[in-house]
Formats: structure tokens, C-alpha cells, sequence
């Protein structure tokens, strides 16, 4: 049996339908958790929206998923949250249901996210727009602090369109 990719995952869409995660085949995926009350949420949008907007044509993807395990930051629907981002940032991101990502019921794909790339101590997400970057044959490699600005993953995001793989 081939490793285990996220392609092996179905997730839900905002509007509660199956996807499959093998949609990003080929794709370079950046898989973040977001919330619509963080202070954290302003400059990831805006900064999602520009990273997306130029890399988008090269093939380059941004998974976001509404939480609200931290702080109670993401209370409203998925149609709210989808028109808070439209408004606020004129951005719309791919948008899917709205998940765990930590405890007995988190999402069986965070699960995966954070047995390739563990946290520092634990490997429980801390706080929103935790990030995780996957190749284009579906390898998380890479995984982001809530802290980090999606800026700062520029020049690993153009290595990976570049078809830069990780090591084996």
C-alpha cells in the first residue's frame, strides 16, 4: 500500500456535501483553519486573498476551514461566515464545513495533518489559522503557526510550484 496522502480524505463542503480531497490532485494546497473574531483574522484573509490571487494561476490552492474551538471565534453558519469574508475582505476563499480540529470528534483530515507534522510540544492545533502546506502529490509538508503571516510561506509555496519535492 502507497502512503497515506490527504487525497484519501472527504471532507464537507460549506454547504454540508461531500468532497474529496483528491479534487487538488497536482495542486499545491494550503489547508488552514480560520476564524471570523480572531485577532489574527484580518491579516490572514488579506493576505490568503493575495497569495491566492498571484499563485492561483500556477496552481495553487487554499482549503479553509471554519473552527470554533478557540476562544469561540467562528459562532456563526458557514453562509454567514462565507458573507462576512466576502464583505469584509473580497475574497472568497473555498470555504468548507465547520469542524474540530482537535479532540475525540476533530475531522479525520486535521487528524492526519497533525500526525505528519507535528506541533511543537503537542500536536494539537493551538489557535486559528494554523497552516499546512501540501505538495502536489498530496504530502503535508509543512505546518505554520497561527502567528506566522501567510506572507512568510511565499518563497516554500513558489519551491513547491516549482515541483520541488520534499525528501524523502
Amino acid at each position: 500500500a502507497s502512503e497515506q496522502t490527504i487525497y484519501d480524505f472527504t471532507v464537507k463542503d460549506a454547504a454540508g456535501k461531500p468532497v474529496s480531497m483528491a479534487e487538488y490532485k497536482g495542486q499545491v494546497l494550503l489547508i488552514v483553519n480560520v476564524a471570523s473574531q480572531c485577532g489574527l483574522t484580518d491579516n490572514n484573509y488579506k493576505q490568503l486573498k493575495v497569495l491566492e490571487d498571484d499563485y492561483g494561476k500556477q496552481g495553487f490552492a487554499i482549503a479553509a476551514f471554519p473552527c470554533n474551538q478557540f476562544g469561540y471565534q467562528e459562532p456563526s453558519s458557514e453562509a454567514d461566515i462565507k458573507t462576512f469574508v466576502r464583505e469584509q475582505f473580497e475574497y472568497q476563499p473555498r470555504l468548507f464545513a465547520k469542524i474540530n480540529v482537535n479532540g475525540d470528534d476533530a475531522d479525520p483530515l486535521w487528524n492526519f495533518l497533525k500526525e505528519k507534522q507535528s506541533g511543537t510540544l503537542v500536536d494539537a492545533i493551538k489557535w486559528n489559522f494554523t497552516k499546512f502546506l501540501v505538495d502536489r502529490n498530496g504530502n503535508v509538508v509543512a505546518r505554520f503557526a497561527p502567528t506566522t503571516e501567510p506572507f512568510a510561506l511565499r518563497a516554500e509555496i513558489e519551491k513547491l510550484l516549482r515541483g520541488g519535492e520534499k525528501e524523502k
